[in-house]
């Protein structure tokens, strides 16, 4: 691979206007779960030879950041199951020291974060999001197939002891966990996370028909709101998640909406696979691919297939779970593209 830097490009700027200043960036598709919304129990992953290096993934970070990306976001499948993952982090938070970025963030299901939030936190990670869809050990093994909740506790409480700002994401799912959404929310204010609750998505084929475990956020919103005082806040982390003050707990709540209330106008993402394809959007299938790009003309042949990508970027999503066994919006899922 060529390592003399290309020349500086324009900022990235997509094709309706949208700035895009926020990266996700997918490390691996393996997990060590099987969450059943999200993976089918028996997955075929990609080989070592189909996905980005380290080295490589550190590369177009660097481009990334020269082109005005301000933000990173390291995603799965599980990041913490790639090995060496703690030598990626280091590379890209070198750019907060220089100002050139403003966050480097990691979402993860907590599992191994006992071991790892203390070097993530030397790396310069400060803040990290832990997917966590019930405290309920038994609830937790069934949804996960066979994980164990205690560890992610343990590992909650190494993040905590490391300094890690930490928020609690839960995919809210009909006549499952729903009646866990205010006792969840309660824990994190006695803890000091924040929640953010967010909507099944149709994202690959899976075990289970998501028709059957779709809960509107709208719905969970005026139950809450019988309970609680939601202050909506102009606050943004730079996601999708429309965000409250729960008064009477302290805690700030996310709302993350993409079937009841449409996030796209204002998106400013775009998705880095573990393989090197560039997705513009989580619900298309539209990329380009930057692993041949990298590997064949080193980054100066990166920058015309980022410009093509802009160009591509859709006006918005099309999720829809309105039919009982209808094809999913993308094939691939949620854990190949990045989490």
């Amino acid at each position: 691979m060529e390592n003399v830097r290309a020349p500086a490009q324009p900022a990235l700027i997509d094709g309706l206007g949208r700035r895009i200043t926020y990266l996700r960036l997918s490390v691996t598709d393996r997990c060590d779960l099987r969450c059943r919304y999200c993976m089918a129990e028996h997955m075929s992953f990609m080989p070592r030879a189909a996905i980005l290096s380290l080295e490589e993934m550190a590369a177009l970070a660097d481009r990334f950041v020269e082109r005005g990306i301000r933000k990173i976001r390291l995603t799965g499948g599980e990041p913490l199951v790639r090995r060496g993952l703690e030598g990626l982090a280091r590379s890209i938070g070198r750019h907060i020291d220089t100002g050139e970025l403003d966050e480097l963030t990691l979402t993860t299901n907590g599992t191994r974060l006992d071991d790892m939030a203390a070097p993530l936190f030397d790396a310069g990670v400060r803040r990290i999001n832990v997917s966590l869809d019930s405290r309920d050990p038994e609830r937790f093994r069934y949804i996960t197939r066979f994980g164990d909740v205690e560890k992610v506790f343990t590992g909650l409480k190494a993040a905590k002891a490391a300094g890690l700002a930490i928020k609690i994401n839960m995919v809210a799912l009909k006549d499952f966990n729903e009646d866990e959404i205010e006792p969840m929310l309660r824990w994190c204010g006695d803890e000091g996370f924040d929640l953010s609750l967010i909507e099944t998505m149709p994202l690959g084929v899976i075990d289970e028909d998501r028709v059957d475990r779709f809960l509107p956020l709208t719905r969970v919103q005026e139950r809450l709101n019988e309970h609680f005082t939601l202050r909506p806040l102009d606050f943004s982390t730079g996601g999708p998640a429309r965000y409250s003050q729960v008064e009477e707990l302290g805690v700030r709540l996310g709302l993350i909406s993409p079937l009841t209330r449409n996030f796209c106008d204002g998106c400013n993402r775009i998705r880095l696979t573990v393989s090197g394809r560039l997705y513009m959007c989580l619900g298309h299938d539209d990329r380009v691919d930057l692993k041949t790009a990298l590997r064949e003309g080193g980054l100066a042949a990166v920058d015309p297939l980022i410009d093509e990508a802009l160009r591509l970027k859709p006006a918005r999503h099309d999720f829809h779970i309105d039919r009982r066994d209808a094809a999913p919006a993308v094939e691939r899922h949620m854990s190949v593209t990045g989490g």
